[in-house]
This record gives structure tokens, sequence and C-alpha cells, in this order.
């Protein structure tokens, strides 16, 4: 009986953190480190990995190296904007800043003719899915972002990934200090069901 009461008590912390998850306004220290830090990690290399291929790479960020990030975003942005102003070169060198932990997940594609690209990509999104819900469920707020960085080949570079490797998202972790908004769940237009039978008329 106390097991079955376990088993139920776990799925439900499962789904409180699946669906109860939203990306906060604002992040500030502490970042997760140690057995939090750890367990988040485990969380992203639990992803489904077609051809057990481990596509992932996961960078983190945290102190100086921050700036130093920084530092590649406004290059990237000076390189892709040649009329940015200065102003907005600093936010971009600033973005960095938005949180004490950043986690940089990045697909290192692999030429496989079982597993193609894409499903490696997918695999480290899912990955970085992973890691933002075992996050909230450790009680700590997490975001992802890209942007046009994400598929600059400097960047990458900057990261040691080649031209053929994907970015899939900047994790920014942290306590949160400002809560996002949590996003309708609704399933209309999103959720239907197949017949395999002809459509009507429109």
């Amino acid at each position: 009986m106390l097991e079955a009461q376990d088993s139920k008590h776990r799925e439900t912390a499962v789904l409180t953190a699946l669906i109860g998850r939203v990306s906060p306004l604002r992040l500030v220290e502490p970042a997760p480190v140690n057995a939090d830090l750890d367990q988040i990690l485990a969380a992203g290399l639990r992803a489904p990995d077609h051809g057990r291929l481990r596509p992932w790479r996961f960078l983190l960020i945290r102190g100086d190296a921050r700036h130093r990030f920084g530092d590649v975003l406004a290059e990237s942005l000076r390189r892709r904007k040649q009329e940015v102003s200065e102003s907005g070169l600093q936010s971009e060198h600033d973005k960095p800043l938005r949180a004490p932990l950043i986690v940089v997940v990045a697909a290192v594609v692999r030429d496989n003719t079982k597993v193609p690209a894409i499903e490696q990509i997918v695999s480290a999104g899912a990955a970085a899915q992973n890691m933002l819900v075992a996050a909230h469920a450790l009680g700590f707020g997490g975001f992802w972002r890209t942007g046009d960085a994400a598929y600059d080949d400097h960047v990458k570079q900057s990261f040691g990934l080649s031209a053929n490797d994907e970015i899939v998202g900047f994790l920014y972790f942290g306590r949160i200090e400002t809560p996002g908004r949590a996003k309708a769940a609704d399933p209309l237009g999103v959720v239907e069901e197949w017949t395999g039978l002809p459509a009507g008329p429109a």
C-alpha cells in the first residue's frame, strides 16, 4: 500500500514539474551547483538518443566567463550588423549577465546512415527541455534563448564547435526573482484526432 502511494506521489511530482514550469522574467544568484547541478545535467543525459550517439555537448558558463561570452555575442552582432550602435553592442554584451549560470546546449552532429542530423538535433533539444524541467523540480528557474547568435559560425567556433554542429539553446539558470506568466494549456488548434479517413470539404 505504501509503495503504491509513493509511486503515485512520484508520478504527481513529475507531472507537476512538467506542467507547472514557467520561464521566469528575472533570475539572480544562487545558481544550481554541486548535487543540484549534477541532477540537472543527469536529466539532460537521459534524453532520447537514437543509436546511442550521445550527440549532446553541454558547456557551462558562469562567473567571469559570462563577460567573455558577452564579448563573443557583441562581436557576433557587430559582424552581422555593421550599423549597430554602441548601446546595442553593450546590450548584447550584457545578455549573459541575466543569470548566474548559462548552459549552452549543442548537437555535435555526426554522419550516420541510420540517424539523420535532424534526429540528433531534436535529441539535443529534448536534453535542454529535460534540464529546464529538472531545474524547476529542484526549485530553480530557467529559460531558453537562441537568437541569431545561436546560428552564427563565429559563436560556434568560440565554443569549439564546427559549422555543421548546431547550438539548440542557451539555457539560463538561477533563483527566480520575478516569475513569468503561465502559458495557456488550451489544446485548441494543437491537438486533433486523426482517423485515416478522407477529410471532408473545407
